[in-house]
């Protein structure tokens, strides 16, 4: 079975970059999904277009899922025979500690592709607020994607390749829109080298589940207002939510709104917000009310 671990900052491009693969992928493939929050929404938007997608919510497969994540594996093995295994951490755990998991479950070599957010990288990792994140992202990745080119300028692309070239010389730069791969995935290394670094950051995580239809104005405005950080510093919020104008996935990166009509109803409208001072009391009021 090839195994091929994703991984990233939040909202840096992996849900698109593995649905992009999974695309054009010939042989039988299932996507562990590990979402940081106590319900999952990748995994649904992943098996919205066919894919047999299984998560692991509410925990980091890093360390306190270390051992769900083993156990899953072989119990994905067993029930569906995949040629291929695709493992999509959460983007706050470090693939140095996944590559230790896949290790002791016995699955032998993986390949790591890495996905930066070329607008945002350089501030990022200059700033130093991410520990040695993405030192371990930038070391354990076999291939790098330079992601959101077409949102950045070439001053900011350039310099995100020369950071990640001064950290990982020998790993394949390719720049992207949409997380679109140009090239064949890599093959796992013979042999690897794991570098160690934090398992995780230590984010607040808000999650609700919206019983109502919920009007498309009124949940658009209170992810401007998150992107805006009236409820807190928010990192990452990401929602698959029925609106009055239909399903839609809603997704907030470092102050940027995303709107995407989903292709089927929800079942469960949910919105999960993770990062630091949220206001979960004030978030409560506003997503709740006259439910």
């Amino acid at each position: 079975m090839d195994t091929t671990v994703v991984c990233g900052l939040l909202g840096s491009g992996k849900t698109t970059f593995i649905r992009n693969i999974l695309r054009y992928a010939r042989e039988k493939t299932v996507v562990l999904v590990n979402d940081f929050g106590a319900t999952g929404i990748d995994g649904e938007v992943l098996s919205a277009g066919g894919v047999e997608a299984v998560e692991l919510p509410s925990g980091c497969i890093c360390c306190t899922l270390k051992f769900d994540l083993i156990t899953t594996i072989q119990r994905i093995t067993k029930k569906f025979s995949p040629e291929r295994l695709v493992i999509e951490p959460s983007g706050v755990a470090s693939p140095s500690a996944v590559l230790e998991a896949l290790d002791t479950a016995g699955i032998g070599a993986a390949s790591v592709v890495g996905i930066i957010d070329a607008v945002e990288f350089s501030e990022l990792y200059e700033s130093g607020m991410y520990g040695s994140f993405f030192q371990d992202q930038i070391e354990n990745s076999d291939i790098i994607l330079v992601n959101k080119i077409d949102l950045a300028n070439e001053a900011l692309i350039a310099a995100a390749e020369r950071m990640v070239g001064s950290i990982n010389p020998l790993a394949v730069l390719v720049r992207s829109v949409n997380a679109e791969l140009s090239i064949p995935l890599p093959e796992p290394p013979k042999q690897r080298q794991v570098r160690q670094g934090n398992c995780h950051f230590h984010f607040d995580t808000v999650t609700f589940r919206l019983r109502r239809r919920v009007g498309f104005a009124a949940i658009s405005r209170i992810f401007e207002d998150i992107a805006g950080g009236l409820y807190g510093t928010v990192a990452r919020a990401k929602a698959l939510i029925n609106t009055s104008d239909g399903p839609y996935r809603f997704d907030c990166v470092y102050g940027k709104v995303d709107r995407e009509r989903f292709s089927k109803d929800v079942t469960d409208s949910r919105i999960v917000i993770i990062g630091e001072l949220l206001d979960r009391q004030a978030l409560e009021r506003v997503l709740l009310s006259g439910e």
